[in-house]
């Protein structure tokens, strides 16, 4: 590097024009970050001193204050990105990770949790409970949330959409406060709920931030009287249990100094009528009337009403999708098989166990009548099994839900209430006993397995009977690269209606029992009397 080089690097940037030295003194000084300023002075400035010096070749040298020359270094080039390059590598990034995402001024998706302004604490924590890099859904949406931008977020089952809004939510709210609380999460399931509660009360370790669950056992102390909203920060629920709080008339539950409002599962909670929850969820829209809340809805699957709903209604909001829209995992291998009618899902169930089944297995039926009846059958097959659903009481549930994690229950036969959002660490097979009524609850079924990252396995009967929802559920299968027979794939679309009415109504199916005929009339005619 000659002279003329380091003269270069030592002005770069600095402007010279014939005005600025006309009546005045220029100084150029090497500050100790290596830059170089120039400096203006007029006549009564005394404190600073020009020493310039002509070299032989002819360019000036500069030096410090102290007379001492100072020593020229070559500095390494540094990789620079402009503007384009930045958004090719955020591009490539999106992707690389299968991102999708739509809105205005949207950051770019972080790559490692470091690269975020996270809580110490909380980072702390997030590797503590066993997370080393950031999903595609996490990568996105936290850095989103981190702003303070509204969310309408899809991915895929167990690809991490619960840390992705509670690492934001948490690092928002940084310490406790005696307001109230100030973000409500909903979730449509206790079972939900408490999963949730149980990785925020993780993630919260020793920050101070207080999480609160609404159970049967807490729902009487707030009905009681009990202010519990000056207590805690976060809250954790179903619609059901909140709402029936709020309309208590002596309530005290406090929702106005809300900041975050997450709605998990959104699809499922804005279905109207009995199967949904769209006008609970509307009270407690109303209930969290601050100026400055913001809201955030997460789930496995895209419907079109949530997102002209979010559209409509949240200001600057940010839609983030991760793969291909309403689409299993690709890491779960899915098979459809003909059992030709109802006695013949019972055989091949049997043949499954005949088989040698491999351990945790869940098995979805359309009701938990059939649930009864199949746990009876299944009973003495030599076997652990066990059923869940909306009779049992609460503690019977987590006892159950709790002997299904630790591998004392091998096969858990449940309704669709186990098809949101649970995760069971390693499930291995996943059965469709009763065939999903839509494409959107067969991707949360068989969403119970192939979780972060480990592989898993679907098997879905069909009758006869099935016939019209064959072409849905076979169409979603291949959207996820699994092989289906192209007979399937060309049976008859259904029509709006007729599609809305099957997911809707679930069809009459004979019930699961090996008894005789006579003691099946009889048995139906006992429920029918009893639901008299």
């Amino acid at each position: 590097m000659d002279a003329h080089d380091i003269f270069r690097k030592l002005t770069s940037g600095v402007k010279f024009s014939k005005k600025s030295f006309a009546g005045s003194k220029l100084t150029v000084k090497q500050n100790f970050n290596g830059q170089t300023n120039v400096v203006k002075l007029g006549e009564d400035d005394e404190d600073v001193k020009i020493k310039e010096e002509i070299e032989d070749d002819g360019y000036p040298s500069f030096s410090a204050d102290n007379d001492e020359p100072v020593e020229v270094k070559e500095e390494e080039d540094k990789p620079t990105f402009n503007e384009e390059q930045l958004k090719e590598k955020v591009n490539r990034t999106r992707k690389q990770n299968s991102i999708t995402v739509s809105g205005k001024n949207v950051p770019a998706p972080i790559e490692s949790f470091d690269d975020c302004n996270i809580l110490p604490q909380v980072l702390k924590n997030i590797v503590k409970m066993g997370y080393s890099n950031p999903t595609p859904i996490q990568m996105q949406a936290i850095p989103i949330m981190m702003q303070g931008r509204q969310i309408l977020a899809c991915a895929p089952t167990g690809s991490g959409k619960t840390m992705a809004f509670l690492i934001p939510v948490i690092n928002s709210l940084k310490k406790p406060k005696s307001d109230g609380f100030r973000a409500l999460i909903v979730c449509p399931t206790r079972e939900l709920a408490r999963q949730i509660f149980r990785e925020c009360t993780q993630l919260t370790e020793q920050t101070g931030l207080r999480t609160y669950l609404i159970s049967k056992l807490t729902q009487k102390h707030i009905s009681k009287g009990e202010n519990i909203s000056k207590k805690c920060d976060i809250l954790i629920t179903t619609p059901n249990r909140l709402v029936y709080i709020l309309r208590q008339e002596d309530s005290k539950m406090d929702l106005k100094h809300v900041e975050w409002l997450i709605v998990d599962e959104s699809d499922k909670l804005f279905e109207v009528g009995v199967r949904g929850f769209r006008d609970q969820l509307g009270e407690i829209y109303r209930a969290c009337d601050s100026e400055n809340i913001k809201r955030a809805m997460f789930s496995a699957t895209h419907t079109v009403h949530v997102a002209k709903w979010c559209k409509k209604h949240l200001k600057g909001m940010i839609s983030v999708g991760v793969g291909h829209r309403n689409t299993a995992v690709n890491l779960v291998e899915q098979k459809l098989e003909f059992v030709g009618s109802e006695h013949g899902k019972l055989i091949a169930v049997r043949n499954l166990i005949h088989e040698g089944l491999h351990p945790p297995v869940l098995v979805f039926v359309q009701s938990k009548d059939r649930a009864k009846e199949l746990f009876s059958e299944l009973l003495y097959d030599g076997i652990n099994v066990d059923i869940i659903h909306s009779d049992r009481t609460q503690i019977q549930r987590d006892n159950v839900v709790r002997a299904f994690r630790e591998g004392k229950i091998w096969v858990l036969i449940c309704t669709e209430l186990m098809g949101r959002g649970i995760d069971f660490k390693g499930v291995n097979l996943v059965v469709n006993y009763d065939f999903p009524q839509s494409a959107i609850s067969y991707i949360h079924r068989i969403g119970r397995t192939g979780r972060a990252g480990r592989p898993g396995k679907a098997i879905t009967f069909f009758t006869e009977d099935d016939k019209p929802a064959l072409r849905t559920i076979a169409t979603v299968m291949r959207d996820s690269g699994c092989a289906v027979p192209e007979f399937m794939l060309s049976l008859k679309k259904q029509n709006k209606k007729v599609k809305r009415k099957l997911e809707q109504s679930a069809p009459v199916r004979q019930p699961i029992s090996t008894n005789p005929t006579y003691k099946t009339n009889v048995n139906k005619k006992k429920r029918k009397k009893n639901t008299e």
